[in-house]
């Protein structure tokens, strides 16, 4: 089968494209899926540089996000059948995970859900992973209500678009940080209040909305210090919730009763499937900045390790 096979770790340069990678055979419980089109998130350009951290081993096919139509189904598999066009998030870590960039890709069959009719496999493939962390950043974990006013931070990227639709859904009044080139995105997605870092104070930005009370929830997609630059912002008793860990003095944090999450999404049905109302509804679609062929993977790369990417980019794997 067709795939982008990284022989080492290493640069975006190293994606070698071979058509003689063994095609992959469904075991009890599993699937095989025909890949169209996959996605393509910053966690792949951290496992191409060095993903010995995940288990790892060179050569590698990397890709987290799948959309596609299911080929074979193993013993066991009843609900699942060739031919239904199916979306999901593949394991990224440990031997036989990742492996999206290629022609074909077998996953556990709980873990993979029919594609929502609406969508394209090209706009599918952008949300598994990013639309999946969000969700579970703002609904399970943040518990996020209506009403309440949440601060996210890098609003415009890949999760943080996702994030900024499902708070606007779930009843919330959304203040979005991101660059000058994306604020009209931000106004886009539904965000109430667009906040260029560059330009704007973010705290300052947020305690003048709130009226000096602070945000009831922040959701940081950047990382760094943003979470520690964010506890002034947050009211007293306020959550705050992290896909990238933090940097800083974390003080503050408890001193004002706040609780802090660490988001890092499992693999399953289910929120794919609670996410797929939305995206039925309109409530919620996946901001695709560009569409790219699977040979293209390399620059993808590149404009993921930039840091200044709007949305999700997607690879075309097959027609």
């Amino acid at each position: 089968m067709r795939a982008m096979v990284m022989p080492k770790f290493g640069g975006p340069e190293l994606f070698e494209e071979s058509d003689d990678v063994e095609r992959p055979s469904p075991g009890p419980g599993q699937v095989l899926v025909r890949v169209l089109a996959a996605g393509t998130n910053p966690i792949d350009t951290k496992l191409r540089a060095d993903g010995s951290f995940a288990g790892l081993e060179p050569p590698v096919i990397l890709g987290a996000d799948v959309s596609g139509v299911i080929e074979e189904v193993g013993p066991g598999v009843a609900d699942l059948a060739p031919g239904d066009e199916v979306y999901y998030t593949p394991e990224i870590f440990g031997p036989g995970s990742n492996g999206a960039y290629a022609e074909y890709n077998v996953a556990d069959a709980d873990i993979v859900a029919k594609k929502p009719a609406s969508l394209s496999h090209e706009e599918a493939a952008a949300i598994p992973l990013a639309g999946g962390t969000a969700y579970e950043a703002l609904v399970r974990r943040l518990d996020l209500r209506v009403g309440e006013t949440i601060l996210i931070q890098g609003g415009a990227g890949g999760v943080g678009s996702f994030a900024v639709q499902i708070a606007k859904a779930a009843g919330a009044r959304v203040l979005a940080s991101a660059g000058a080139e994306n604020q009209e995105a931000l106004k886009a997605l539904g965000a109430d209040v667009a906040i260029d870092y560059t330009q704007d104070d973010v705290t300052e930005t947020a305690l003048d909305d709130t009226a000096g009370a602070g945000v009831d929830a922040v959701f940081d997609t950047v990382g760094g210090d943003i979470v520690v630059n964010s506890i002034p912002a947050t009211r007293p008793y306020g959550r705050i919730a992290t896909i990238l860990g933090g940097q800083g003095d974390f003080v503050p944090l408890y001193q004002n009763n706040q609780v802090l999450y660490g988001v890092l999404t499992s693999r399953e049905r289910a929120r794919l499937d609670e996410m797929a109302r939305l995206i039925e509804r309109g409530q919620v679609k996946p901001l695709v900045d560009r569409t790219l062929d699977l040979n293209e993977v390399g620059e993808a790369h590149e404009r993921l390790d930039s840091g200044h990417g709007r949305g999700k980019i997607v690879l075309r794997v097959a027609e």
